[in-house]
């Protein structure tokens, strides 16, 4: 296992650290909280033409032909700025699905217009139980003539207001064992009986409550085969949990990076407070939580990318992850004091932020127990 970068990846981590520092400052952040679509078109084209869009997608497709750890590294920095923005959800959750799973046509279709910037698709899979497990999955998918009629609601589907299409999880059957009978559906925007309701976050990350009310979709909807959908999401998930961990490893260290900044300029009883041991030892704490997170999510980035099976390093990963960058936050706000509490302060960004990415795909406690009994397999 080689967890070093490569030449071609070290350049486009410090490419993408550069550009984002310069085109996508906090300020831009700040004003895409309020803004319904959740990006910005200027900057949207930029990062299409320098190609991030398809980075990861072959070049049969318009893409460029680079693998999941490339791409883990570009989260990593896009966590590090805070990208508002629907890559996330266009490149890892829809993207990477259709190629996973999608058939030559819609290939052919959807991912040259994902890469080239013109489509912006999500995942529709969380349901109010809010579990990423497959029972979970009740939206109801009824055969009708040549297609299907889909009946439901989907909760936390990030981006949806801006999504072109929507890959919704539908059980289209049932089974003794839930992870049956689950199909996956490309449903566009502007179906009739969809329907797209925002949801209010303490990140403002633009998640929405997304409504099915009598929506046809033809057979050609249908990604992969119907009723085997779960093991497609299965590893949907994965990579989306790996790449999300990549994510709180960059804001990870942009928190640390601002308050060792902080405590060198703060002065308090004539001296910089960074000279205080209770401040250097909550820095301290912060930077082995940092290496510790780089560590794990490398390595589940690197199993993901090796198209191995992951499970275990990533949800290691993500329990890890999520907590880790709890503790760094409020350290971080330890350091600075009363002001990073506040709005016109930048680390409540990022604290804001991290406690949305702890439950995303799983909390600490849902991946400790997966990782346990990955575990205890092992051990048997």
């Amino acid at each position: 296992m080689d967890l070093g970068l490569t030449e071609v990846q070290q350049m486009l981590k410090s490419s993408a650290q550069e550009f984002l520092a310069q085109e996508c400052p906090l300020t831009l952040v700040r004003e895409m909280e309020g803004e319904p679509r959740a990006y910005n078109d200027d900057l949207w084209q930029q990062i299409v033409d320098l190609g991030w869009t398809g980075l990861v997608f072959p070049e049969e497709y318009g893409g460029a032909g680079g693998n999941f750890m490339d791409l883990s590294v570009l989260l990593e920095e896009m966590g590090r700025a805070l990208f508002p923005g629907p890559f996330f959800s266009t490149v890892v959750l829809g993207g990477l699905t259709v190629l996973d799973a999608g058939s030559d046509g819609q290939k052919r279709d959807l991912l040259n217009r994902i890469a080239g910037g013109q489509l912006i698709v999500t995942l529709a899979l969380t349901e109010p139980s809010a579990t990423y497990e497959p029972w979970g999955i009740e939206t109801a998918a009824m055969r009708s003539g040549d297609g299907f009629v889909l009946n439901g609601t989907k909760l936390f589907v990030p981006d949806a207001e801006a999504a072109d299409i929507f890959l919704v999880a539908a059980r289209t059957s049932t089974a003794s064992d839930q992870s049956e009978g689950i199909t996956l559906f490309l449903v566009p925007a502007n179906a009739g009986g969809l329907s797209v309701h925002p949801l209010r976050t303490i990140a403002d990350d633009h998640q929405c409550e997304v409504a099915l009310e009598q929506v046809s979709v033809g057979s050609d909807s249908v990604l992969g085969q119907v009723d085997e959908g779960w093991p497609v999401i299965e590893r949907a998930l994965q990579r989306a949990t790996a790449g999300k961990c990549m994510e709180m490893l960059g804001g990870s260290e942009a928190v640390l990076d601002m308050t060792v900044e902080y405590v060198k300029q703060r002065t308090q009883f004539g001296r910089p407070v960074g000279s205080f041991q209770a401040i250097q030892h909550e820095c301290s704490e912060m930077a082995t939580d940092v290496e510790g997170s780089r560590t794990v999510a490398y390595q589940a980035a690197w199993k993901v990318s090796e198209g191995a099976n992951a499970r275990r390093e990533v949800s290691v990963a993500k329990a890890w992850s999520s907590e880790a960058y709890q503790r760094v936050c409020a350290r971080a706000h330890q350091c600075h004091g009363a002001i990073g509490f506040t709005k016109e302060h930048d680390l409540q960004l990022y604290t804001r932020r991290a406690k949305v990415q702890e439950l995303s795909y799983g909390d600490a406690h849902f991946h400790k127990e997966l990782a346990l009994g990955h575990l205890e397999a092992f051990a048997r």
